[in-house]
């Protein structure tokens, strides 16, 4: 079993980097998560903010440790990468454009949650997919997603509903998602070699 830590900007990666869905994937691939930390904003994932992050997530037995951001309105993966900054044992993981468009690339749960044939051809080229997911569930139900936190709710939602990291992966345009679970395969495979 390979010990990976989490680091991430907001509750929607919060929710699904511990859901039970996503736990047993890591389960599946041989990994286990050694904890996860919101450090709420991803203008907290400069080095200087998450260095004593990294180093708890170390102390806890995390040999790699993946960072989870939005792109936002960065103009490319690259410059947000920059931001960040590359570290040994670390994997950055950019969502395009927010990871709410992970949401709209699971087909599987979108249907349940919309009850009927769902499914969106370019969930990376929305500018704000929660806001996407917000006129559609207002179009459907004729009402919103209820309360302050509808982010939170809406995450809460589409785990409740299934969504998987695996199902957003094998959406032919999300490759965010892809490249994510392309990076937790290679680190289960990596240290099985070993």
């Amino acid at each position: 079993m390979v010990n990976i830590g989490f680091i991430c900007e907001g509750y929607t990666e919060l929710f699904i980097l511990e859901s039970n869905i996503f736990k047993a994937l890591l389960n599946q691939l041989g990994l286990h998560s050694v904890g996860v930390i919101n450090v709420q904003g991803n203008g907290n994932l400069l080095p200087h903010n998450i260095k004593s992050h990294r180093e708890n997530l170390f102390k806890k037995g995390a040999s790699v440790i993946f960072i989870l951001t939005d792109l936002d309105q960065d103009q490319c993966i690259t410059k947000t990468r920059l931001r960040i900054t590359e570290s040994e044992n670390q994997i950055i993981i950019v969502a395009v454009k927010q990871i709410e468009s992970w949401f709209l690339s699971d087909n599987s749960a979108m249907n349940q949650i919309f009850h009927g044939n769902y499914s969106f051809e370019y969930p990376e080229n929305e500018d704000i997919p929660f806001d996407t997911i917000r006129n559609k569930y207002l179009e459907k139900f004729n009402r919103g997603l209820v309360g302050r936190n509808e982010k939170k709710r809406l995450a809460q939602k589409m785990i409740n509903s299934g969504f998987s990291i695996e199902n957003a992966a094998n959406h032919p345009n999300c490759p965010s998602a892809n490249y994510f679970l392309t990076k937790l395969k290679q680190c289960a495979s990596i240290k099985a070699i070993e």
